[in-house]
C-alpha cells in the first residue's frame, strides 16, 4: 500500500521533511520544484508509514486504500512524474548553512504584507537565533490570497494558515494590521528601526487584455470578481450583472477555473463554505447558466493544474462539455508529447481533455464549456457588453521551441453580458521603491532589490513572494521563494553589509500606535478570528467573514 498526493496540495514540502525514505517528489533543491503543480509521492518506494499524511497542513494526502472514485486519478498522477523523474539512489541530503547556524541576536526585520511568503519568511526568521520581526499589512487581517484568493470551495488550501498561527507565540513576533506603508509609516522610518525590510505585497491589481471594449460595463477582471466572493473590503461593495444565462471567462488558467465553478455551483453547497455574505446573496438571484472558458492555445499549454480541472468533472448539476476538433492531437502537440523532456502533467491535460471530449454533455441543467484555440479580438457593445468576437487558432512553434497561437481568419461571435477577464495578477508599486512596470515586479536579484539602471543592491531591502518572481506558482511555492531571500538576508548580516538601525526597538511601536490608534496585534486577530468562526458555527458554516473596519473593530470590543 502506498499514500496518494490529491488537488488541495500546496507545495509547503512539509511532508519531504519528515517522509524517512525520500519518496516525495520534487524537493525544494530539484529544479522542477518551482513549476511543479503539486507534489508526488512514488508508490515503489513509499513505505506505508503515514508520516506525511500526519504532517501535511492541508489534508492533501491519503493512503491508497481511502481513496474516492473521483480521487483515482492522482493515483496515476503520483506514479508517472517518476516515470520522468526516476528516483537517484545514494542521494546525499541537503547540508545546512553555516549562516543558518550563526547568532542573530539584535537583529531586527520588518516584514510588509501578510500573506504566505510574508509569513514563511517571518517562519523562517524567527527560527534563527536572537533574531526578532515586525509584519505590517494595511488590512485589519493577514493571510493574503489565503484569505482572499482562495476559492471558498477548497478548504483544505487554507488550512496551511494553521501553520502561521503558531507565530502568535513567538515573543519574536509582532503582527500589525491596519498599518499602511506610505501612510502611516514610510519605508524609510521602517529601514531606520530595522536592519532590514522584506517587501511581500504580493500582486494585487491584473493584466489587461489588451482588445477593444475591454473597459465596457459588465466587463469585469477576474481578480476583482475573486476578492468580491472572498470578502476584499476594497471589493466588497462592487456589483456584477448576473442577470443573463451566459457568462464567458477569457483566460484557461485556475483562478478563471475557480470563477467559472464559483458561478455554476448551487448557492445551497457555497453556504456551507465562508464565501462572503454578499456574494452568496447575489448568487442566490443568479441567472447565469452557462460559462464559456477561452483558451487562446490547446491542453496541452492551458493554464489551470490537472487537480483543478478534475475537480471539474464532479460538479454536481453541470456539464463539462469540450468540443473534440479543439482538442484532437495535430502534428505539434504529438511532437511535444513525444519529446521525452515533456512533463506527465502535460500529456495528462491533453488526456483529460480529451476524455471529456469524448464523454459529452448529459442534459444536466448548467453547462461549463472549455474552448481552446479561441481568442477574443473585441468585447463588443453599446453602452454595456452585449457579444464577445473571437477568432481562431492555430499552434505554431517558434526557432526557440515557444508554441504560440496565430490567429486563422475564422471567427464567430458569443452574446453575453458578463465578462470576467483572467489574464494575470500584476504587482503594483510600493512607494519608494523602484518598480518594473512591465513585470509587475519590485527590481531584484535572487531577493534583494536592486536599483534598475546600475543594478546594484540597496542595502537592507528585500522581496518575496509574486512581488518578487511574479504571480506563479501555488502558495507552498512561497516558502521555498521566501527562504531564498532570507538566506541572502542572513548572509548579508553576517557580511556586515546592512545597515545599523538609527532608532531603538521600541520606537516602532510608539509611531505605529501615534499614528494608527486601531492597530491590530495577533491577540485582536485571534479574537476576530475565533468572532467569525463563531458567527459561521450559528449558521453551520465555517466561519463569516467580516469585511469592513466596523464589524471588525465590533468584533475587538
Amino acid at each position: 500500500m502506498t499514500f496518494v498526493i490529491l488537488q488541495p496540495c500546496c507545495n509547503d514540502a512539509t511532508c519531504i521533511d519528515v517522509c524517512p525514505v525520500d519518496c516525495i517528489h520534487p524537493t525544494p533543491a530539484e529544479a522542477p520544484f518551482m513549476r511543479t503543480e503539486m507534489l508526488h509521492i512514488d508508490p515503489q518506494t513509499c513505505i506505508d508509514c503515514g508520516a506525511c499524511a500526519e504532517a501535511c497542513p492541508v489534508e492533501a494526502i491519503k493512503s491508497e486504500d481511502d481513496l474516492e472514485f473521483e480521487d483515482e486519478p492522482y493515483r496515476a498522477l503520483n506514479a508517472e512524474y517518476f516515470d520522468r523523474h526516476p528516483l537517484v539512489a545514494g542521494a546525499l541530503d541537503p547540508v545546512t548553512p553555516l549562516w543558518r547556524k550563526a547568532d542573530y541576536s539584535g537583529m531586527r526585520v520588518a516584514i510588509v504584507g501578510s500573506g504566505p511568503a510574508a509569513f514563511y519568511a517571518a517562519l523562517d526568521l524567527v527560527a534563527m537565533k536572537g533574531a526578532s520581526v515586525e509584519m505590517f499589512d494595511r488590512l485589519f487581517t493577514p493571510y493574503g490570497l489565503v484569505r482572499f484568493g482562495v476559492a471558498p470551495d477548497h478548504p483544505g488550501t487554507k488550512a496551511v494558515t494553521d501553520i502561521f498561527k503558531t507565530l502568535a507565540k513567538r515573543k519574536t513576533f509582532k503582527l500589525n494590521l491596519g498599518v499602511e506603508i506610505g501612510t502611516h509609516i514610510t519605508h524609510e522610518e521602517l529601514l531606520e528601526r530595522h536592519h532590514a525590510v522584506i517587501y511581500a505585497v504580493g500582486a494585487s491589481s491584473d493584466r489587461k487584455l489588451g482588445v477593444p471594449g475591454e473597459d465596457l460595463l459588465g466587463s469585469h477582471t477576474a481578480t476583482e470578481f475573486v476578492a468580491w466572493y472572498n470578502g476584499h473590503p476594497d471589493y466588497a461593495n462592487r456589483s456584477f450583472d448576473l442577470s443573463g444565462e451566459r457568462a464567458v471567462v477569457v483566460g484557461n488558467g485556475n483562478v478563471a477555473l475557480d470563477v467559472a465553478r464559483i458561478l455554476l455551483t448551487d448557492p445551497d453547497e457555497l453556504e456551507r463554505t465562508d464565501i462572503a455574505d454578499h456574494a452568496l446573496a447575489a448568487l442566490r438571484d443568479s441567472n447565469v447558466r452557462e460559462v464559456v472558458v477561452l483558451g487562446r492555445r490547446g491542453p496541452a499549454q492551458a493554464g489551470y493544474t490537472n487537480p483543478e480541472m478534475l475537480a471539474l468533472r464532479h460538479l454536481p448539476d453541470v456539464d463539462l462539455i469540450i468540443d473534440s476538433g479543439e482538442v484532437a492531437t495535430d502534428e505539434l502537440t504529438q511532437a511535444i508529447l513525444d519529446a521525452d523532456d515533456t512533463e506527465p502533467s502535460v500529456k495528462s491535460k491533453v488526456t483529460f481533455a480529451q476524455e471529456v471530449a469524448a464523454e459529452g454533455p448529459s442534459g444536466r441543467p448548467k453547462r461549463l464549456i472549455l474552448r481552446y484555440l479561441s481568442s477574443p479580438t473585441d468585447i463588443v457593445g453599446t453602452d454595456r457588453v452585449e457579444s464577445v468576437r473571437l477568432t481562431r487558432n492555430r499552434l505554431e512553434q517558434e526557432s526557440d521551441g515557444a508554441v504560440v497561437a496565430v490567429p486563422t481568419d475564422v471567427t464567430e461571435t458569443i452574446d453575453t453580458g458578463l465578462v470576467l477577464r483572467a489574464v494575470g495578477y500584476h504587482g503594483v508599486a510600493v512607494p519608494d521603491l523602484p518598480f518594473d512596470i512591465a513585470r509587475g515586479v519590485i527590481p531584484n536579484a535572487g531577493g534583494r532589490v536592486v536599483d534598475p539602471e546600475s543594478r546594484t543592491a540597496i542595502p537592507g531591502v528585500y522581496a518575496a513572494g509574486w512581488i518578487k518572481r511574479g504571480p506563479s506558482g501555488v502558495i507552498g511555492t512561497n516558502k521555498k521563494c521566501a527562504m531564498d531571500t532570507v538566506d541572502l538576508l542572513l548572509q548579508d548580516y553576517l557580511a556586515g553589509a546592512l545597515p545599523t538601525p538609527s532608532h531603538d526597538a521600541d520606537s516602532i511601536a510608539a509611531l505605529v500606535t501615534e499614528r494608527q490608534p486601531n492597530v491590530i496585534d495577533f491577540a485582536g486577530w485571534t479574537a476576530i478570528d475565533s468572532a467569525e468562526r463563531a458567527a459561521g458555527k450559528a449558521r453551520e458554516r465555517p466561519r463569516v467573514k467580516f469585511v469592513d473596519e466596523q464589524s471588525i473593530m465590533a468584533a475587538l470590543s
